[in-house]
């Protein structure tokens, strides 16, 4: 199933103390580029972070961001480091006395000097929050994939509506072609014998026209290949592997096709039904840049 290259995602997990929550969003790309944003604790981490989205996803544009927050527990809460609190108070007293200050030492003249608190000492290996941080980015790609999952389902339906619409198309001009080429062969008749004359006509000359006419006018071919590349496009929707380049690519030959028919007419209203074909082309082009 074809998925779309533009979704959300995230994800918690509680670990050790530790809240991880990530969010992933994707844009159309052609291909993959990925940009995060990790606390320090687990930047070590990024490249085998970007490793796991590589394999998850071929294209896009990710954004991905992740946020850890600690739970607090007397374990982990500030305390204070008395001999530098000591410090400071001397300090604070003798620049007082010197200064002939009457107003006694007040706590928010303590809490400016942040080096009377200590904070706990942890590890830098990053351990205990790759162990929060990766179930959550699992959960995060996972439901991305849903996502992208769903839209794709949706522009599945309407690709395969417009393929189908195209061959409808092709189908009257199909029918219209073999309408025009009796009139033709007539009016071709008329005019010669207009120009030199019943009696004068060359029958063998005259077939011969006819039949180089009806060489520029045949789309045999080109009705035989446009119909094998629409079959194709609608089996390759219903894979299960990533197909939009391969899909971008029979776009162009199916345009490719369509033009020489348009070439090949010289009618208004196989004019106007090829018009039809390479609108709904340009429609299928547009979805196709939103498909992985």
């Amino acid at each position: 199933m074809l998925e779309s290259m533009t979704g959300f995602g995230t994800g918690t997990h509680w670990s050790d103390g530790i809240n991880a929550m990530v969010e992933i969003r994707s844009l159309n790309n052609r291909f993959v580029e990925l940009n995060s944003r990790l606390p320090k604790s687990i930047q070590n981490r990024e490249a085998e972070i970007k490793d796991i989205l590589r394999r998850e996803l071929q294209r896009g544009k990710i954004q991905l961001t992740v946020v850890i927050e600690r739970e607090s527990s007397p374990e982990t809460a500030l305390t204070v480091d008395e001999q530098a609190l000591s410090s400071v108070l001397s300090t604070l007293e003798k620049v007082r006395e010197k200064a002939g200050i009457q107003e006694p030492i007040r706590m928010d003249h303590l809490l400016r000097f942040s080096e009377i608190f200590k904070a706990p000492e942890t590890g830098d290996s990053g351990e205990p929050e790759w162990r929060a941080v990766q179930p959550a980015l699992l959960q995060a790609i996972s439901r991305l994939k849903e996502m992208r999952k769903r839209e794709g389902e949706t522009l599945t339906g309407d690709l395969r509506s417009r393929i189908e619409s195209i061959g409808s198309i092709s189908e009257q001009v199909r029918v219209l072609t073999d309408e025009r080429l009796p009139v033709e062969r007539q009016k071709l008749h008329d005019r010669v014998a207009q120009l030199i004359g019943e009696e004068k006509i060359n029958p063998d000359r005259l077939e011969l026209e006819i039949v180089l006419l009806a060489d520029r006018m045949d789309i045999t071919e080109e009705q035989v290949r446009l119909k094998s590349h629409l079959a194709y496009f609608l089996t390759a929707l219903d894979g299960h592997e990533s197909v939009g380049r391969k899909l971008n690519f029979l776009v162009q030959e199916i345009n490719r096709e369509i033009n020489t028919i348009g070439s090949k007419s010289a009618s208004a209203d196989i004019s106007q039904l090829v018009v039809l074909m390479k609108e709904e082309l340009e429609r299928i082009r547009e979805q196709l840049q939103n498909l992985e």
